[in-house]
């Protein structure tokens, strides 16, 4: 087991993410489906197993391989990825109080949700500082290793202010609830002008350096996190809002949710496309199975999330729909990546190290170590 921890990196996290999100967006869709509530029960259930037995390989791999898991912080392509502890505490803690309160009572569902988006918060607000900080005054990048991978820990705390206003119900009136509120949407903010300022980075590398690795092109897919991710986040804030803030800011929340989230799902539909394009390019070109397959599902979820919110909001059947239709991707994405996830786990290929691979020069052969993503 110490062993075969010693190549498991944050990336696998994603998994936790992309299980929790199935949950969540599915027990609020607008339909009558029998048995519906149960299957997510049974998803959110799946997604904390999968984040204990991580919590636990991880510690081992720290415990054990610390040169590897200092080679990790200090690698640009992989430190990103430390971003998606924080979003799968979060995941499962959001979804506890949702769904998983059928299968534990809802006091404990409270007492899990309230210690997961705590520790959740703090990681991710580290990530935030740290994971930038590194790259600024260690990882030595240049403009064309950027990639989407680069918006992961920016994304955290949009995700604590998404699920944040869940628990604000639960705590004393006044200002306890006020306070909270506040600090979810002092987190949107955080994250929002962080993706701002990160996201033109991404597309001019795009743009000027052609298109990602192919092995790199499902995180396209990431870009869709922070939009469908605040859509929600605003969404919520109104649902919460009225009566928890002064007048008339409570109200103004949900001018803010219509006004903020229609245009922002309108481009997250946009770059839906241009993410498929590449990918279906991706495909041509011989893609195969990576990790970085799980980039199509947890972004892809905040949308389903989004979408729900605009139609709670407007009233609007066409956003019950696509919420409806994208959900349907959603669980095929996840289909897809935990099957082969599982086969790559029974053959040992994707805890294995990186492969050396022949590099063929004009004049001569050399041995270099593989990149592929694991």
């Amino acid at each position: 087991m110490v062993t075969a921890v010693r190549h498991l990196g944050p990336n696998w996290y994603a998994t936790v993410m992309g299980t929790a999100i199935v949950a969540t967006a599915g027990v609020t869709l607008p339909l009558g489906v029998p048995g519906l509530r149960t299957v997510c029960g049974a998803f959110w259930f799946l997604s904390l197993a999968l984040l204990l037995t991580l919590l636990v390989a991880r510690a081992l791999h720290w415990t054990h391989h610390r040169d590897q898991a200092r080679a990790h912080l200090l690698d640009p392509a992989t430190a990103p990825f430390y971003g998606c502890l924080a979003m799968a505490l979060l995941a499962v803690g959001g979804g506890a109080l949702t769904v998983g309160r059928d299968w534990i009572g809802l006091d404990a569902a409270l007492a899990l949700d309230a210690a997961l988006f705590t520790a959740g918060t703090v990681v991710g607000l580290a990530a935030a500082v740290a994971v930038p900080y590194l790259m600024a005054v260690r990882h030595k990048v240049e403009p064309q290793q950027a990639t989407p991978v680069w918006l992961l820990p920016l994304v955290a705390p949009m995700v604590s202010a998404a699920l944040g206003p869940l628990l604000v119900p639960y705590l004393p009136p006044g200002q306890p609830r006020e306070t909270l509120l506040l600090a979810c949407v002092a987190l949107f903010g955080l994250s929002l002008f962080a993706t701002l300022l990160m996201l033109p980075l991404v597309f001019a590398r795009l743009v000027t350096g052609g298109p990602l690795p192919v092995a790199l092109t499902p995180t396209l897919f990431l870009v869709l996190g922070p939009l469908g991710q605040s859509t929600t986040a605003v969404g919520k804030f109104a649902d919460v809002a009225p009566g928890v803030v002064p007048a008339p800011y409570g109200e103004g929340f949900g001018v803010l949710a219509v006004l903020y989230g229609v245009p922002v799902m309108g481009f997250a539909l946009l770059w839906l496309v241009f993410a498929t394009a590449h990918v279906v390019r991706a495909c041509r070109h011989g893609m195969g199975f990576a990790m970085t397959w799980w980039a199509f599902t947890f972004p892809l979820g905040t949308c389903v999330t989004g979408a729900e919110a605009l139609a709670r909001h407007l009233g609007l059947a066409v956003y019950d729909w696509l919420a409806v239709g994208l959900y349907v991707v959603l669980v095929a994405a996840w289909g897809t990546a935990a099957l082969h996830t599982a086969r790559g786990l029974l053959s040992g290929a994707l805890l294995a190290g990186p492969r050396p691979v022949r590099v063929v020069l004009p004049s001569t052969t050399v041995r270099a170590t593989s990149d592929a993503v694991r």
